[in-house]
């Protein structure tokens, strides 16, 4: 297992430790519940230095970056971001990410922990036009600093306006001490903020005055299970779960990250996809009564005939009902249809809603 620069912070702090995608992570601290609800209602750091960063440059790098990912990253300019996703050649998806313009010709590839090497050797495998890349994973490390408070809490640490940095842009600024970090607005949660990107020899320096700066505020350190409850209520996809290499955007509800304006890897395929009508479709629902979807759960009709699986699932601090997402056939994707959980013996009745579950 590897560690994060910040383990033994976690350790101090009294984390619980798991391994997550190849690295000793902390899953919580007090407890999912409590952690959520600071997310929700002030402000907590989470540690992510586990996610992959790739740096693509040179004449060529936006070609390679239009040709392995499904948005349009020809749109953005300097300090916007973008979501993404890289398709597979059998109409699934290799990684979901997000696409950083630094400048012109240079870019930033954030990609999920457990597909580094997997997304590092695709896009490699695709670089017929000799762009330079250059694997940054092992050296950064990258905070996420989420919750309404979390501006107000931060502004003391960097002279940049907080408020200035909208949703999925960037600035390259200073930062608790340290020159030259990235500050995001590309959250996770649903509830603001932002993250910092920097160097590992860093990060102590960051996390420590970030911790001193939002003491006032009420901040905590937040471990990656409330990361998934918080995300879940946002409707966000988690790659592994809600989308793999067997899922194609378009059924996952990504077609908005899917441009046919240019040619991508397997674009034509999805495109056909698209024409022909899609015959399976990635779900919200709520239960209707007490229990918890878990993944891996049935979803079945009302005559207890299987018709999908649970992809993500959980009880909704925020709600305090169970809710959660799956594939099931085209024709039960309408919000308000009634579908069932099989939760053990019973099948238990559930809602198709819209998402996102949980709004501010």
């Amino acid at each position: 297992m590897k560690n994060t620069a910040l383990t033994n912070v976690h350790q101090q702090l009294g984390a619980k430790l798991v391994p997550f995608a190849g690295y000793n992570m902390p899953v919580s601290y007090e407890g999912i519940n409590a952690e959520h609800e600071t997310v929700r209602d002030g402000v907590g750091v989470f540690d992510v230095s586990h996610m992959g960063e790739f740096l693509i440059e040179g004449p060529n790098a936006l070609a390679l970056i239009q040709k392995v990912t499904s948005n349009d990253a020809a749109k953005l300019v300097d300090g916007q971001a973008q979501y993404s996703c890289f398709p597979n050649d059998k109409g699934g998806i290799v990684d979901d990410l997000i696409v950083y313009r630094l400048q012109e010709e240079q870019w930033l590839l954030v990609v999920n922990a457990s597909n580094i090497e997997k997304d590092w050797n695709w896009i490699s495998s695709h670089n017929t036009m000799n762009a330079k890349m250059k694997n940054l994973s092992e050296d950064y490390s990258l905070l996420a600093i989420q919750g309404p408070k979390a501006i107000e809490a931060m502004q003391s640490l960097t002279s940049e306006d907080l408020n200035d940095i909208k949703f999925y842009t960037f600035k390259v600024s200073d930062f608790a001490g340290i020159e030259h970090v990235i500050i995001s607005a590309t959250g996770y949660t649903g509830s603001g903020g932002f993250e910092i990107y920097c160097k590992n020899s860093e990060v102590e320096q960051v996390w420590n005055k970030v911790m001193q700066a939002g003491a006032d505020f009420g901040i905590k350190p937040i471990g990656l299970a409330a990361r998934d409850t918080l995300r879940l209520e946002m409707g966000y996809c988690l790659y592994g779960n809600d989308i793999n290499d067997t899922t194609s955007p378009l059924e996952a509800g990504l077609g908005w990250i899917t441009k046919f304006s240019k040619d991508f890897i397997n674009s034509e395929n999805l495109q056909k996809q698209k024409e022909r009508g899609l015959e399976r479709r990635l779900v919200a629902f709520k239960l209707d009564e007490r229990g918890v979807p878990r993944q891996g759960y049935d979803i079945v009709d009302g005559s207890g005939q299987k018709i999908g699986e649970v992809t993500s699932g959980t009880m909704s601090p925020s709600l305090g009902k169970g809710i959660g997402m799956g594939y099931v056939p085209s024709i039960f994707k309408n919000p308000g249809t009634q579908i069932h959980i099989q939760i053990r013996k019973n099948a238990v009745p559930a809602t198709v809603v819209k998402l996102p579950f949980y709004k501010a």
